[in-house]
């Protein structure tokens, strides 16, 4: 078992036996031990199961490369709980699904649920797709606003742009400078973008 997993299956095993469900915990575990994609997809697809079992079914086969998982991930990455999304955004990455650049720029981008952007946001740059500068530019233009409470959005969205090291970041990275908790990270960014000082 991968670490990614142990630590996921960890965190379930602790929240199905915590659901106070009798046989959950066993459930849990069959749940984690089964090769049987179908039987992982079916607990996304049928009534009544718990999230963290719809959760656990859903890292494993995002982790393992079954595209049934998508939808379920993309619900999770935007999940009010940090580590579901921080799992979900794993899974994503190594998912290998066209859809979920898109779908992560989606999210990022989505002012109503900006508080759950920041895992969003770190996939669109682990992921290098096309949609991640202009959704990244976007999501830190927003969070430049006076009295904003995102900070943490918009660092990463300041670090990201840097990874990507895309110049037409230069503009909002320059803006950026202004803003005292981002403007290390804004100099830092723009050093890595050539053409930029």
């Amino acid at each position: 078992m991968d670490e990614e997993l142990r630590v996921v299956t960890e965190r379930l095993r602790a929240e199905a036996a915590a659901s106070g469900v009798r046989d959950a915990p066993a459930a849990h575990d069959r749940l984690a031990a089964t090769g049987d994609r179908d039987e992982l997809a079916a607990v996304l697809t049928e009534p009544g199961h718990p999230l963290w079992a719809r959760e656990l079914a859903a890292f494993r086969l995002g982790t393992a490369g079954d595209r049934r998982a998508f939808e379920s991930l993309v619900l999770l990455l935007n999940h009010r709980d940090p580590p579901r999304c921080a799992a979900a955004a794993r899974a994503l990455a190594r998912l290998g699904d066209p859809r979920t650049a898109r779908a992560a720029a989606a999210l990022a981008t989505n002012e109503l649920r900006v508080a759950y952007a920041l895992q969003p946001v770190r996939l669109l740059v682990e992921l290098r797709a096309p949609e991640a500068v202009p959704a990244l530019i976007t999501t830190l233009e927003r969070r430049l606003r006076p009295h904003d409470p995102h900070r943490r959005v918009a660092l990463a969205c300041v670090e990201g742009l840097g990874d990507l090291g895309d110049g037409r970041a230069g503009p909002v990275l320059n803006d950026a400078l202004a803003h005292p908790a981002l403007a290390e990270a804004a100099v830092r960014a723009l050093a890595r973008i050539p053409g930029q000082r």
